[in-house]
C-alpha cells in the first residue's frame, strides 16, 4: 500500500459494506503485531506495511467481539483507536460499526457560527444517572431555553467512570459509563432532531495518566517539549506523520460518522508544532474537503491563552483557519468587575476598565505590559470579527478550578448574576453558558476523578491539596476521588420550579430569545460598537448599531445607583430588558419608554434600550 493510501485509512477496525473487517495499527516499535480476540482467544498475524504500519483484512471479527493486540508477543493491549472499552481502559476493546445507526436528521443544517447559543454541559454531572440517554431526556429544557448547540466536555474513555474528561487516553473512544459509541450517535441524532448543534470537546494536546498505551505502540509522544501533563504529543519530530495522520483521522471520525457539528480542542497553546503546516492548519485542510464532499459545516473552536490571532485568522491569510476561540479575558475582566478576588492571573485585570476594552477589542492584553507574566503579552485583533470570538461568565475551568468549586451563584448577588448574564449577551462576540447556569445553580461543581491506581489516586489528591496551599485559602480542598465530591456536582433539576430559580430561568429566556430576535445582536458586528467607561463609578455604556437599530446599555457593577442619559437624536426609546425589574426579581421598574432625559439605573444592574435611528 502506498503512502497516501495507508493516510487515507482510519485507524483501528472498521467495516466495509460487505462486512468485512479491516485493521490499521501503527506499531514501529513492533517485530511483531498480532490480533487476539473472541472467546476461544483467537490470533491472526498482521501483516507488515512501509512507515511502521500493520494491516490485517478478515471475515473472523464481527461488531461486538472483544478484541487486542500483541506486540512481540507481549499483551493483549487494548486499541490505540478503540472505538469502545466496556470493561474500562485495562480491558479489552470491542469492535464497533459506526455506520450500523440509521440516521434522521439528512435535512439537519448546522447553524451559521453566529447564530450560535452554545451550552457546556458534562455527561456525569448534568443529569443523576449520568449517561447520554438520561441527557436527552432534557433537551427539551434546552429546547425552551432557546440554546441551539451544546458542547459536550471530553467523552473519551478515562479510568473509573468519574472525571471531568481531561484525562481521557483512547481519543477515538466513547466513555462506556456514559453509554459507549452508540449511545452517543443516539445522542446527535436527537439533538438534531431538535434544531441544535453538537460540539465535542476534545484533547488534542495530551493524554491521561492512567491506562494510557500509545507509547507502547510507537512514537506518539517527544520529548523536545513538555507539557504541564508530561512529555508534548509528538506533532513535529521523527516519525511524526503517523501521529498528524491519527489525530487528523481522529477529528474527521466524528464529523463523519458521529455527526458531531463541531470540535473545541483543548488548551491549543500546549500542542507544540514548529512544522511547516501546523497540525490545527492541517486539520482545518482536511475538514474543508470533508464538508466539499458530504455538503456539511463543521467548525474547529479552540482554547488558548495565546492572544494570538493566527489561530483564526484565515489559512489563505497565514493563520491556521479555525472558525472561532474562547476568549478568558472577558470572563477574567467581568469577573473582576463583579468584585470578586484578583489574585493569579486575576490580578492584572481593572474591572471595568478592562472589560470596555474586551468589549471593543476582544483582547485585553493586546501587546500591552502584564504584570503577571512581567512581559507585553498578545497581539490586536483588528479584523477578526465577532463570531470568532466565544465569552461566558463561567465554564467548568474558572468553576472547577477554585478550591471548593463554587459557581458564580454561590460567590455574587442575585442581582449581579443577572448582571454578568447580560454582559455576556449584550457584547458582540457568541455566548456560551454553564449547565444551571440559567437557573442559578447553588450546588458546586468540583475537581474529581477516579483513578484505579492508588498511587496516582493519591498523588491527584495531595497535588490538589498543594495547589491551593499557596493561596493561603481556608478550609481544604475537597478529595477529588472521593464520590461524593462527584455527587456533590450533579445539577438539582428541581430547583427550576422554584423562585428564585425560575425567576432567573425566566430571565436567561428573555436574552436568549433578544438574542435571536435582533439583527443587531444576531451579526456579531465589532464595528458597530462602543464602550464607554466610568470608571469611579463602576459603570459601562455599550453603544450598539446595526442597520438604523440604535441599541444603549447601561452596566452598572457598583452598589450604588447612577444617573444616566440616553442618547439624544431620537423621539423615543423603547426598552429592551431591565434586570432591575420585578419581573425578573429586582426592585426598580425602569420606564418603558424613556426620551433623552436622566434615567436612575439600580445598582448591580443592566438596562437596555434601542431606537431605529432616525433618518
Amino acid at each position: 500500500m502506498s503512502y497516501e493510501d495507508l493516510m487515507a485509512i482510519r485507524p483501528g477496525v472498521t467495516f466495509n459494506e460487505q462486512g468485512e473487517a479491516q485493521v490499521l495499527v501503527w506499531a514501529p516499535k513492533a517485530e511483531q503485531v498480532q490480533l487476539l480476540f473472541g472467546e476461544e482467544t483467537n490470533i491472526l498475524d498482521l501483516e507488515q506495511r512501509d512507515y511502521g504500519f500493520w494491516t490485517l483484512q478478515t471475515r473472523a471479527l464481527w461488531p461486538g467481539d472483544r478484541y487486542g493486540f500483541l506486540l512481540d508477543g507481549k499483551g493483549p493491549y487494548p486499541d490505540p483507536a478503540t472505538l469502545y472499552q466496556p470493561e474500562g481502559v485495562h480491558g479489552p476493546s470491542e469492535t464497533f460499526d459506526v455506520q450500523k445507526i440509521e440516521w434522521t436528521d439528512r435535512n439537519w443544517q448546522n447553524p451559521a457560527m453566529k447564530d450560535y447559543i452554545i451550552y457546556e454541559i458534562h455527561t456525569g454531572t448534568c443529569t443523576p444517572d449520568g449517561t447520554f440517554a438520561a441527557m436527552e431526556e432534557k433537551l427539551d429544557h434546552l429546547v425552551e431555553l432557546g440554546v441551539n448547540a451544546i458542547e459536550i466536555m471530553p467523552v473519551s474513555q478515562f479510568a473509573g467512570d468519574r472525571n471531568w474528561g481531561y484525562d481521557g487516553v483512547f481519543p477515538y473512544s466513547v466513555q462506556d459509563s456514559y453509554g459507549g459509541p452508540g449511545a452517543l450517535q443516539h445522542l446527535v441524532n436527537a439533538c438534531h432532531e431538535r434544531g441544535m448543534a453538537v460540539i465535542l470537546d476534545m484533547v488534542y494536546n495530551h493524554l491521561g495518566p492512567e491506562g494510557n498505551v500509545l507509547g507502547d505502540f510507537g512514537h506518539y509522544f517527544t520529548e523536545k517539549y513538555h507539557t504541564p501533563w508530561g512529555d508534548a504529543i509528538n506533532f513535529d519530530d521523527a516519525w511524526s506523520d503517523a501521529v498528524r495522520h491519527y489525530f487528523v483521522q481522529n477529528a474527521l471520525m466524528w464529523f463523519r460518522h458521529f455527526h458531531i457539528d463541531g470540535l473545541r480542542l483543548d488548551a491549543v497553546h500546549a500542542i507544540k508544532d514548529f512544522g511547516p503546516v501546523h497540525i490545527l492548519q492541517e486539520i482545518r485542510q482536511k475538514v474543508e474537503e470533508l464538508s466539499r464532499n458530504t455538503g456539511r459545516q463543521h467548525y474547529l473552536i479552540v482554547e488558548m491563552d495565546l492572544n494570538d490571532t493566527r489561530f483564526v485568522k484565515p489559512i489563505d491569510a497565514g493563520g491556521y483557519g479555525m472558525h472561532a476561540q474562547w476568549v478568558d479575558e472577558f470572563h477574567h475582566a467581568l469577573r473582576v468587575s463583579s468584585g470578586q478576588e484578583r489574585s493569579g492571573y486575576y490580578s492584572d485585570f481593572k474591572g471595568v476598565v478592562s472589560l470596555g476594552k474586551s468589549f471593543a477589542d476582544a483582547y485585553v492584553f493586546d501587546g500591552v505590559y502584564s504584570d503577571h507574566r512581567k512581559r507585553k503579552f498578545g497581539m490586536k485583533a483588528d479584523g477578526i470579527p465577532g463570531q470568532q470570538f466565544i465569552v461566558f461568565s463561567q465554564n467548568h475551568d474558572h468553576v472547577g478550578n477554585r478550591m471548593l468549586g463554587e459557581r458564580t451563584s454561590r460567590l455574587v448577588s442575585f442581582e449581579m448574576q443577572k448582571l454578568l448574564a447580560g454582559a455576556v449577551f449584550v457584547s458582540p462576540f457568541v455566548p456560551l453558558l454553564f449547565m444551571g447556569e440559567e437557573w442559578s445553580e447553588p450546588n458546586p461543581f468540583q475537581y474529581f476523578v477516579s483513578h484505579t491506581d492508588e498511587e496516582l489516586a493519591e498523588a491527584v489528591r495531595k497535588g490538589r491539596k498543594s495547589e491551593f496551599a499557596a493561596f493561603h485559602l481556608e478550609g481544604e480542598a475537597p478529595d477529588p476521588v472521593a464520590v461524593s465530591t462527584f455527587e456533590n456536582s450533579k445539577l438539582q433539576w428541581d430547583l427550576i420550579h422554584n423562585p428564585p430559580h425560575r425567576t432567573m430561568l425566566q430571565y436567561y429566556r428573555k436574552w436568549i430569545a433578544l438574542r435571536k430576535e435582533l439583527p443587531l445582536f444576531r451579526e456579531c458586528d465589532r464595528n458597530g460598537l462602543s464602550a464607554e467607561v466610568l470608571e469611579e463609578k463602576e459603570l459601562i455604556c455599550i453603544q450598539r448599531v446595526w442597520g438604523r437599530q440604535y441599541l444603549v446599555g447601561f452596566l452598572n457593577f457598583s452598589k450604588s445607583p447612577h444617573e444616566v442619559s440616553l442618547p439624544p437624536g431620537h423621539l423615543s426609546w423603547h426598552k429592551l430588558i431591565a434586570s432591575s425589574d420585578p419581573i425578573w426579581g429586582g426592585v426598580q421598574e425602569m420606564p418603558q419608554q424613556a426620551g433623552a432625559s436622566a434615567l436612575t439605573v439600580a445598582p448591580e444592574s443592566i438596562t437596555v434600550y434601542t431606537n431605529t435611528i432616525n433618518s
